[in-house]
């Protein structure tokens, strides 16, 4: 009932936004990507988009898939309003792929003003969106320029975090006063996103493209304590992330320092507030809290540096308020991106090195359910440029993790994963 009133809500206040603009000057765009892979992934256990331990979206072997197939549309018009939505569709891929989805991931109301004669400027924006958390994806459709699949930390954004909401963004603008830098800060109020933090537990971190669609519910592993009598018999097989069970207003706040030619810091705390002890149809409440931190930097005209950081923790409680699943983790990376020009006289070729380091710290005592992990992942990109809108790419990724919870299916606890991709990738 609390979905389906939040969702008539946000289509109301789409419509009666709209309606009023149809005297104003309107423009409209239609981005998005097509993006076509061929996949070599050693590993000894399933993919984890299909309910295994495999730290990659896919199982062993040669996969032929659409990765993504994205649209990014918009309409905006004089008076600084616009409106956006985002689609996906991931077709089912080769081999041991999960099921063809289709379907929504974003979609917004944004107001941005003008300037005052002080230098500052209000963005608002109200919808279904992402949380201005991750640096790597910046393309259309929440894709990445740089990389065919997100680092471990954005792909758990990707899966689990997205919010009803409204943002307001403040924004002080160095050119009108002199300065070199500009600063922001943002506040975001939201519902809907009550269970993040089951999938992170229950199948860890991860490292694909992979976007979780409105109302999509997701797979996670078998463990013992889902059985019949043990402590999450009552869980649902499947999460759904973006419910709202317990009518908590959940808050997301960031704030930036941007330098002019040379990048930017920022800093941002998560908090969903909701009830660890509510459940609602075997979807439970889970109270998940977070910071991050991300810098982008030009070092060099040739070189450049992303880098993250997110560390949190996680509650799930019996009706009983009693712990179930108590989990702190953390993900980081550091990627270098070299542009080639300087070296083969043109700027069509591009290279991008990440490492990261991944953990999940277990603070509860539910037998059967060990949730431990820790883990590296190292992934190599090169792109060329064919023309403006056609991309070659080739990527290999590398994950040594310790898993205790493969045990429960018979797989080694230690496991190092390894994939090849070549793609090919059309952004409109």
């Amino acid at each position: 009932m609390i979905n389906t009133g939040i969702k008539y809500l946000h289509f109301t206040l789409l419509v009666a936004c709209l309606t009023p603009q149809a005297a104003i000057a309107a423009e409209y765009n239609a981005h998005g990507i097509l993006d076509f892979r061929v996949k070599h992934i050693n590993s000894s256990d399933q993919g984890y988009l299909t309910g295994g331990q495999g730290k990659l979206g896919l199982g062993d072997g040669v996969h032929f898939s659409a990765a993504q197939i994205g649209a990014d549309l918009s309409v905006s018009w004089d008076n600084g309003l616009s409106a956006h939505g985002v689609f996906n569709a991931y077709p089912e891929a080769t081999g041991d792929g999960e099921k063809s989805a289709l379907g929504l991931t974003e979609i917004y109301l944004k107001y941005r003003s003008l300037p005052n004669s002080a230098g500052y400027r209000i963005q608002t924006k109200a919808g279904l969106f992402y949380p201005e958390i991750s640096l790597e994806n910046n393309a259309y459709a929440w894709a990445s320029k740089d990389t065919l699949d997100s680092s471990t930390l954005n792909t758990w954004i990707g899966e689990e975090i997205r919010v009803v909401g409204t943002e307001i963004k403040v924004t002080r603008l160095g050119r009108i006063n002199n300065d070199k830098y500009d600063l922001s800060f943002s506040a975001t109020a939201f519902v809907n996103n009550d269970p993040a933090g089951a999938l992170l537990a229950w199948h860890g971190w991860a490292i694909s493209n992979r976007q979780t669609l409105w109302n999509e519910q997701r797979t996670f592993p078998w463990f013992p304590a889902r059985e019949e009598g043990k402590n999450l018999a009552g869980q649902a097989h499947k999460s759904d992330p973006f419910l709202e069970l317990d009518s908590r207003v959940g808050y997301h706040t960031r704030g930036e320092w941007k330098l002019r030619g040379k990048g930017s810091i920022s800093a941002g705390y998560y908090d969903n507030r909701a009830i660890p002890y509510k459940v609602v149809d075997g979807q439970y409440g889970w109270r998940t809290r977070f910071y991050h931190l991300g810098t982008r930097w030009r070092l060099s005209d040739n070189l450049s540096l992303t880098a993250q950081y997110l560390s949190g923790d996680t509650l799930m409680q019996s009706k009983a308020k009693e712990d179930v699943v108590n989990n702190d983790y953390a993900s980081g990376f550091v990627a270098l991106h070299y542009n080639w020009h300087a070296l083969v006289a043109n700027k069509k070729h591009k290279s991008t090195l990440r490492v990261e380091d991944f953990s999940v710290t277990d603070n509860d005592k539910t037998e059967g359910d060990d949730n431990n992990e820790d883990g590296q992942a190292l992934t190599l990109n090169h792109s060329y440029r064919l023309n403006k809108q056609w991309f070659l790419s080739a990527e290999f990724t590398v994950i040594d993790s310790h898993r205790p919870a493969r045990a429960y299916t018979g797989q080694p606890v230690d496991s190092v994963e390894t994939q090849w991709q070549f793609a090919t990738r059309y952004f409109l």
